[in-house]
Order: structure tokens, then sequence, then C-alpha cells
């Protein structure tokens, strides 16, 4: 988000947070932007457009979230990004990222409850949780709640995009496997972690039934777009019924959206980012407790797309990236953390459907790399 709407005019004030010093933080929607429908716009002394990396304002907005530290720079990284992030340094030379969140919704956002939880836990796989912004507005219909608009942790300087180290090394044929099966014991302690910490619940038959539900919905919505899917469609259902039909382990929090491009990489090890997960869920299906395995199975997707990146020459590096994630994950947790086996195989297939979809609709060059996967899930 630029650091001052393009008219001002068009931003239908939602709600204003008081952050002292003659600062305030708007709550907002531009409507002439529908991409990014909620903003956050800094004020001084009723000035329109403040610049959002102004260190007095940064310094101010910290004091409302209860971070210390005397403020010394602020710049908002730039690039494509669901949310707006200033990164903040910090007199004594460590720095912080203030993540202003652009959809906001009443309640606990889980980025902010999952690094929290996890940063106090002291997971060194987490950057350092240092605050958030808790703020009050009316939601579209009028009724007031309480949320989150922003948080601000460590940044995490020099480290790589996990998307771009596996991506170079698939295309380069380089082996990724002790990289991946760091990052699957790196996972299997996230979760851990994560249930120890955050109630867990057992799977009642209604639950299952309404996941198995889900996953044939977006089979049908996928196969509308994807004709070809019908003719594995007896397979994919074999597969649901399935795991519908094995008991199911503990549902506890997880991350929610798990992929390459939510992680990096510095100093040989897995630093995991972004707990908000999928967007485009509610935050009431993004906060309920879930198999560990819907993780696992994100996962693997991504190593797919790692290996297919660099125009489809590495699928023997994503089937040893895979199994050496796998390996990572079981040496952690045990081997009965992967199981059962069926219920794996079914969260991997309804992200391969979904994946068909996307690319069917946004990127129809990519669509093959579901399509094939889908293929060999249903292969066995």
């Amino acid at each position: 988000m630029a650091a001052r709407p393009r008219d001002a005019r068009s931003l239908r004030v939602v709600a204003e947070v008081p952050l002292g010093d003659g600062y305030a933080l708007r709550l907002g929607v531009d409507e002439e932007d529908p991409r990014h429908p909620v903003h956050q716009v800094a004020r001084r002394d009723g000035a329109e457009g403040e610049p959002l990396d102004e260190p007095a304002f940064i310094a101010a907005l910290f004091g409302a979230m209860g971070v210390p530290g005397d403020v010394a720079s602020a710049s908002v990284l730039s690039g494509e990004q669901t949310n707006t992030s200033i990164v903040v340094g910090l007199a004594d030379g460590s720095e912080l990222v203030v993540k202003l969140f652009r959809t906001v919704q009443h309640g606990e956002n889980p980025d902010v409850e999952l690094q929290c939880v996890l940063s106090e836990a002291g997971a060194e796989f987490v950057p350092r949780f240092a605050g958030a912004l808790v703020a009050e507005w009316p939601d579209a219909a009028g009724e007031v709640g309480r949320g989150h608009l922003a948080i601000a942790q460590e940044f995490v300087r020099g480290a790589t995009d996990g998307w771009v180290l596996a991506t170079r090394a698939a295309a380069a044929a380089v082996d990724f496997a002790d990289q991946a099966r760091a990052l699957g014991a790196t996972t299997a302690r996230m979760h851990e972690v994560l249930a120890a910490r955050l109630p867990t619940v057992g799977a009642t038959p209604v639950e299952v039934a309404t996941q198995a539900a889900l996953w044939r919905t977006r089979f049908d919505d996928a196969a509308a777009a994807v004709p070809g899917l019908v003719a594995a469609q007896d397979a994919i259902e074999s597969a649901y019924e399935a795991a519908a039909e094995v008991p199911w382990p503990a549902l506890q929090r997880i991350h929610g959206d798990l992929h390459l491009g939510q992680l990096l990489h510095r100093d040989e090890r897995w630093i995991v980012l972004d707990f908000e997960g999928e967007p485009l869920r509610g935050l009431a299906e993004r906060t309920a407790p879930e198999p560990a395995l819907r993780d696992v199975a994100g996962m693997l997707r991504s190593f797919d797309y790692a290996a297919a990146a660099d125009g489809g020459h590495a699928a023997g590096w994503g089937a040893a990236a895979r199994a050496a994630y796998l390996d990572g994950y079981r040496d952690a947790a045990g081997a009965a953390a992967l199981e059962p086996a069926a219920l794996l195989r079914a969260f991997e297939l309804d992200k391969a459907v979904y994946e068909a979809l996307y690319e069917a609709r946004h990127r129809p060059d990519w669509l093959g790399i579901p399509v094939a996967a889908i293929e060999r899930l249903v292969a066995g």
C-alpha cells in the first residue's frame, strides 16, 4: 500500500485509533481500490497524508503497542504483499518489522496469536514477537467489535526466501534433501508447541463429514473449470471416502497456509512466517483446530511447484525433497504423526484440486503442475 491514498476524499473512514503525540492510525476503505479495500493512514494534528514511514509516527505506534525502543529509521517494504510492512531500525542497532493488516476482522488475528504463543515458548523458528495493536471499529452491519490492526516482530535480515532457495536448487539440480529434512523437523516442532500451548480437540463424526463435503465441493468446482479431472473423479472419491473412514488424530491449531513462500532460511535454520492462514477463509475457519497433516500436505505441494518452476525438468528433485521432508517430520514427531496415510493423501489431493481450479482461472500455463500431481496421487 502506498503511504498516501490516491485521493483522500475517496477514503471512507471506519475507525481512527489515537496513538499519542498528535498521531492516529486510520482504518478506512479506499473505494477506488477494490483490490486492497482496507487501508491504514497516519495523521498528525489533523494533517492529511502523513507518510507511514515517518519515524515519529512509528514511535507513537510503538507506544500504543507497548513496544520498547527508540526509533531511528523506518522504511516501507516495496513489492506485492498481502499487508503493508514497515522495517524499523532502533537506536540499539536491532530491527523490527511492523505489519499493518490490510484486511481486518473482529477477533484475534491468528498471525498475532500464534506468533505470540510460539515466541513466548522460546521457539527459534519464528521471529521474536514484540507487540500488537488492538482497536475497536464497526463492521458493515454497524456492530462494534475488537480486533488486531498491526503486529510488530523481529526483522530477519540476511535471510533467503524459502521459495527462492528451493527453486534455485531445483533449477540447478542441486540436492535439497538436507534442507527439506530440516524443514520437516521444524514443521513438527511447530505443531508440537502449538498442540502443547493451545487447546486440542477430538474430531467428531460431524466434523469429519463436514470436511469430506468441502473436499467434494471443491472437486465439483474444479471439474467444472477443468473437465479433464472428471476422468479421475471415481479414484478421488474413493480417496476421500477412505480418509473419512479412518480414525482421525486430535485437531489442533496449525499454520494453515504453509508453503515455501512463507519461510525464510538463514544460518542453516528455517524461520516460519505469516500465520494468518489462507486469506480467503473467514476468521472462524482460519482459527479452528484442524489436523496437522493439512500443513504437511501444503508443504508437499509446495515442493512439487518448486520442482516444476523451471519448466518441469526437476520431477526427481521434487520427489526427493518431498521424501526428505517427510523423513524429517517423522524423525522429529514419530512415525504415528504422519498417520493415517489416507488422511494425508486426501489433504494433498484436495490441495492439488484447489490448485487446478486456481491455475485454470489465473495461470493456465501452470495447470499441468496440479493435474500431474492428481494423476500421481490417485495412482497411489
